[in-house]
Formats: structure tokens, sequence, C-alpha cells
């Protein structure tokens, strides 16, 4: 099967670029009728001799060479050695009337493809379907493994990015809180104080964001996924990126007519959208055309066998195409790696792409990148097609803008301490009673003497001494059914735990650390007046 379909792309191939060495007239006509006459089409360049031959190496790319194997002044060993220098993956096929079997043997074992001789041209069709095929399935290995490695490659970057993530987002918790909880008391504050503190929370808040990029990238952070017809995305977002790519590049939407459904986290394919435009921009300084459609493509076994990450079946496409300066070859396997630009020093983080690549992954996607320097970049972005969803008339939840404190006792365990006290002020700061656990187990027998008189358990999820968060939680409420619980965690949920639903369940809420000290204080507050449900 795998060889019908190599020899159908070969022999539809148009046309197949054949590099000839030979000094006799008639055995190149002779050579180029034999081809032709079983329906390959060929187009041939000829040499006669070492220069020629050279030359035409340097200057083209061939799918074959076909040498004679001696010439006046030049012979087929030292040609096979020029080749091998130039062109080290072209076949190489000896078509000789002299070359005897020692020879013959000599050339193979120096890495010619195969050798006929002239009056046996009736195997030299059999000799050049086979060097094509076996050079299409060497190339299509190199590119899988070249794809695995790669692959590999930004898997683990991606684990290590998050976990570098989680330590970034505790510190950034007690950077951020700590200046927040300096802030709440302004009034008293001298405008210097003030400035350089509001300082500190736009920094500490820029910084989460790059930490989120990692976790995006790392395939790390939590979905929240709906079916989305992703024209409607793209149409939302045009006035928006007219502005962000100014007048000098004009931007035009060629969405497919059809709606277009994915399953997918709405604000991570603005993200995907915004990020592959600015890109785009950047590529066009002095203006260009910007191009974004979309189509229901379907992905057929051949595409998938020369890309390891695509899989068979109906899939939205999303492409954004710019006629920027494209990006050189040797840039291209290290694109998608964070950190990794080639822009000016100041002009981006490197983690553009890289969240990109995060995102699509993450829903089950890939990313096909074709570019050529001078002409323009091109991204197809494949994603899961589903089918249309039923439409729905659930009216959005309206939240107030803030919720206030209150006066309830909360039992706060977190094994970092520095997050702890900061999260201790705050609540404190909005009248709560605090009570204090560094750990599971000193959870459990705080809740053991006093577990009565608590309204709400605000843990973290990832802790030590064998009791996480969720542990301790479905402990509580074995004695208390319907408890209520916020988690929190540096982590995002899907290192926490492959099974996330518990986050879900009722009297249950999750805060992702660093946050600001109002959204704790609002989610806390919005776990404790919710009508509280029993646990299972």
């Amino acid at each position: 099967m795998l060889y019908k379909k190599v020899m159908e792309e070969i022999l539809l191939k148009k046309p197949i670029r054949i590099l000839c060495l030979e000094d006799n007239e008639c055995d190149r006509e002779l050579l180029e009728i034999t081809l032709k006459a079983n329906s390959m089409d060929c187009e041939f360049v000829h040499a006669k001799t070492q220069k020629g031959f050279e030359s035409a190496l340097e200057q083209n790319t061939f799918d074959l060479i076909i040498s004679d194997f001696s010439l006046p002044a030049y012979d087929g060993m030292t040609a096979l050695t020029a080749a091998r220098k130039v062109q080290a993956e072209t076949p190489f096929i000896f078509f000789s009337g002299t070359i005897g079997e020692e020879r013959a043997i000599e050339s193979l074992k120096s890495g010619a493809t195969d050798y006929v001789l002239k009056d046996r041209r009736d195997r030299l069709i059999t000799a050049v379907q086979r060097a094509l095929r076996e050079a299409r399935e060497h190339a299509e290995r190199k590119q899988l493994a070249e794809q695995l490695r790669q692959a590999q490659k930004m898997e683990a970057i991606g684990q290590l990015a998050g976990g570098v993530a989680h330590d970034f987002n505790n510190l950034l918790a007690v950077i951020q809180g700590n200046a927040e909880l300096a802030l709440m008391n302004a009034s008293t504050l001298d405008d210097q104080t003030r400035e350089n503190l509001t300082q500190i929370t736009a920094a500490s808040e820029r910084a989460a964001n790059l930490t989120r990029q990692l976790l995006a990238f790392g395939r790390k952070q939590a979905i929240r996924s709906q079916p989305l017809n992703l024209n409607d995305g793209i149409n939302n977002l045009a006035k928006m990126l007219r502005r962000i790519i100014g007048e000098h590049i004009c931007l035009q939407c060629n969405c497919d007519p059809a709606p277009l459904f994915v399953q997918a986290d709405v604000s991570m394919m603005d993200q995907v959208i915004l990020n592959l435009v600015v890109n785009a921009r950047d590529a066009m300084p002095q203006g260009g055309q910007l191009i974004i459609s979309t189509e229901k493509v379907g992905i057929s076994e051949p595409y998938v066998r020369l890309h390891q990450e695509a899989q068979t079946g109906e899939f939205v496409c999303l492409s954004v195409s710019d006629t920027g300066c494209g990006i050189a070859p040797e840039y291209l396997p290290r694109i998608f790696e964070p950190f990794f630009t080639t822009k000016e020093v100041g002009k981006g983080t490197g983690l553009g792409l890289a969240t990109i690549y995060g995102i699509v992954k993450q829903h089950h996607g890939w990313i096909d990148l074709s570019s050529k320097v001078g002409v323009g970049t091109t991204f197809k972005v494949f994603l899961p097609a589903i089918p249309s969803p039923a439409a729905t008339a659930t009216p959005p939840e309206v939240e107030p803008a803030s919720l206030g404190g209150g006066t309830e006792r909360i039992l706060l365990v977190e094994d970092e301490a520095a997050v702890r006290l900061m999260t201790r002020r705050i609540l404190r700061k909005f009248g709560y009673q605090v009570i204090e656990a560094a750990s599971g187990r000193e959870a459990l027998e705080i809740w053991r003497s006093q577990g009565t008189g608590i309204d709400l358990l605000l843990t973290d999820v990832v802790m030590p001494d064998g009791i996480n968060g969720r542990d301790l939680a479905e402990q509580l409420r074995r004695q208390t059914p319907g408890l209520k619980v916020v988690f929190m965690s540096g982590y995002s949920l899907n290192v926490i735990s492959k099974d996330t639903d518990f986050l879900n369940r009722d009297n249950n809420y999750f805060l992702q650390k660093p946050c600001h000290s109002q959204i704790l204080i609002d989610t806390v507050r919005r776990c404790l007046n919710k009508a509280t449900s029993p646990v299972a």
C-alpha cells in the first residue's frame, strides 16, 4: 500500500527533474526515450563535462542523477563524490556500458543507488522507480524523526515551564498581595510611595501574564471550553485587529460562509488569533497584506504520514497569511520555542508563538507553518470540527462589581508561609476570622478541636505530608456535608490532576494564584453566600 501511494505521488509529480551526465549524444537520446516511453514526465538537465556537471549541482536541485561511468577527462566515481557533497540525498544511478562487477560494487559502497548496463536498459525503468520510491520513503522517515525529536523537545520545555510557573506564581502572589494591602491604606501614604506601590502591582500583573503564557505553552492551564463558531470569533475581533495592525496593512477576512464550530475556550482562541496577527504585523513594517481565512477540511492518511502531530478526520482550518519578510529556514525548527525570538531586544518576549502552540495542542489540534524569505508566511491552525450545537437561551449570570467582606470563620490551609501570611492579612482586613494551618494534617487537628465553628475552608491544592487540598476537603465533608470550599493553587488545573471535576461541584470554587485581593475577597464571599447543597 505504501509503495502504491508513493509511486502515485512520483508519477503525478510534474516533472521529475533529472541531471544526466553523458558525453554521447545517442546515449542521451536513448535515455530520454526510454524513460518518457514509460509514462514518466521528466525534465532533463544534460552535462558533458566536469565543469558543467558540478555547476548544475550547485545551481539546481534534482530528483535523480543518472551518470555514465567513463567520460573523457572525468569519471563516474569522481562525479559520485561531487554529487554526495552537494546533494547527498539525491538518488544516483550509473547507466554505463563499461562498468565492471568490481567497480559496480565499489560504486554502491561509495553511495551510488544502483547501476544499469546500457545493453540492459529494460531494467532502467525499474531502477529509476525504485530509487525514487526509496528516496521518498527516506525523506518521509527523516521528516517524521525530526518531527518526533521536536515534539519531545517541546514537551520537555513545556514540563519545565509548568513547574517554573508554579514557583513564580507563589512569589508573585506575595508581591502583589502585599502591595495591594499597602495600597488599601492609600490615604496614609505620600504620593511617591503610592506611585511606587502602583508600579509594583502593575509589574506583578505583567509577570503573572508571562507565567500564564508559560502555562499555555506547556498546555497546563485550565480550559473553559464551549461550542464556538470560529467565524464569529474572527468577526468579533476584526475591528480591534484593524486598529492594532495600522492603516499601512490591508486586512482581508475570508471566512467560510457556513458556520464552523469547534470545542474551544473563547478567550484562548482570541489569544491565538491576536498573537498570529501581531506577528504578521511585525513582519510587515513597510506595509503589506494580511489575510485571515477559515475553511472546513478533511485530513487523510497521506497528509498524516508527513505531519506527525496531525490526525485524520474533519477539521476547521484557521489560516493567517502575510506578505512580510518571511522566516529564515534555520529559524523554523525553533519558532515555537519559548523565549526564542528574532525580534530586537525589547520588541518581544518570544512567548507569543509558544503560547499559540500550547493552546492549539491543548485543543487537540496542530499548526502547519510555511514561509519563504522575502515572500511571506502562512500559519494554518487545525482544530477538530464539531456539529453545530442546538441554540440555548441561558441568560448570562450577572455578578455585582464587588461583594465586600464578612465576619465568618475561615480555615486557611497553605504550606507557603509568605503566601499564608499575606492571605491571612487580606482576609482579616475585610473582617473575616482566620484560623491558619501549614499542612493538611495540621488542618485536621484544628478541625477536631474547633471544626464546628468553621464556615469555609480556603486551601491550597498541592501540599506536602501526604494530604492534599482535595483529600482534606473530602475528609472534612464526611464530617460536615455541604462544607463550603475555595481551592487555590500556583499550579494550573491540568497539573493538579487529570480529574478536575471536583472543582466544579456545588460549594466549590477555584482561585489561580496570583490573583487580585478583590478577586480573593469576592470569591470567598460568593462561596459563603451560595445556598448550601448536599455533597455526595
